[in-house]
């Protein structure tokens, strides 16, 4: 919604921005004629008479309406498949401007298209009649995504952790001070200097141990909350509330409470976080149960 006044600029070939879309297709078709963009839907409506505008107005009118499917859970296949496809077309067109927050959208959409649908909850399953997911292949992908947080994390971690910036704070003091995520007065930010390092060494602590602490059972609920106020904190500090807002979802979908029907078929307890009862990985182990 918050991209609706500028899509067309971002994404035209002939547009007004500073950067149309026209030079990150261009590099996009040195890489490969195979990756999704948003000039395939432009050069199919030129054939037909379609004005790049009128392609762009419907392509974003299509996302929208897909996200709003995904969200009630109606036509939960055809919109997953089109809201990731349009997404990813997006953010790729507009290469140069997209950042973290995009690539992890594709990524969870991504999951979601490919995920066993409707769940219990969806109008497609309460309206529609149709018949659940099956919680074993639920299972599976939920354990590909967990495994993808944890490799997320961990890198993410031991980049911070081998130069000076997050140790000593200076890398936070530079994030919450660079417009324009600049969202609280320097002043009140030097009152509180002395917390800097504390907390770039706790988000160092927190990302690379979570492939560890995440998957015990002793540890997870206090690691996922963590996580979770971390990425709140960016929501807050920094005004990237969409950054803030699809993290926490990854997190909840990978490592909150499983669905009380899945954990059922799988064998699984509440909290073991979704796991596979009889795809080759163990429920419970010594100390780290399934997450």
């Amino acid at each position: 919604m918050s991209l609706r006044p500028d899509w067309n600029d971002l994404l035209s070939r002939s547009g007004s921005g500073l950067l149309g879309s026209a030079l990150s297709e261009g590099i996009l078709s040195e890489e490969s004629p195979f990756i999704p963009r948003m000039g395939w839907f432009i050069d199919a409506g030129a054939r037909l008479g379609v004005s790049e505008s009128a392609v762009l107005t419907v392509a974003w009118i299509c996302l929208l309406a897909a996200g709003g499917a995904l969200a009630a859970g109606l036509f939960s296949r055809p919109a997953a498949i089109l809201a990731w496809l349009l997404h990813l077309c997006a953010a790729k067109s507009g290469g140069f401007l997209n950042y973290g927050v995009d690539r992890f959208m594709t990524m969870g959409l991504f999951y979601l298209m490919l995920s066993p649908l409707p769940d219990r909850r969806s109008l497609d399953h309460r309206w529609r009649g149709q018949p659940l997911g099956d919680p074993e292949l639920l299972g599976f992908f939920r354990r590909v995504l967990q495994v993808h947080l944890c490799a997320i994390y961990l890198f993410g971690g031991l980049d911070k952790s081998l130069g000076r910036g997050w140790w000593n704070g200076d890398n936070l003091w530079r994030a919450l001070t660079r417009p324009p995520f600049d969202q609280i007065a320097p002043e009140l930010l030097v009152r509180f200097k002395v917390l800097f390092p504390i907390a770039g060494i706790a988000i160092v602590v927190f990302e690379t141990g979570y492939p560890v602490f995440i998957w015990l059972k002793k540890t997870r609920r206090l690691w996922l909350i963590c996580i979770v106020g971390m990425h709140l904190g960016i929501g807050l500090m920094m005004g990237m509330h969409l950054f803030a807002l699809v993290m926490i979802v990854l997190n909840a979908a990978a490592f909150g409470p499983a669905p009380r029907h899945t954990v059922a078929a799988e064998g699984l307890d509440d909290r073991a976080g979704g796991g596979l009862a009889r795809g080759g990985l163990p429920a419970s182990g010594s100390g780290v149960d399934s997450a």
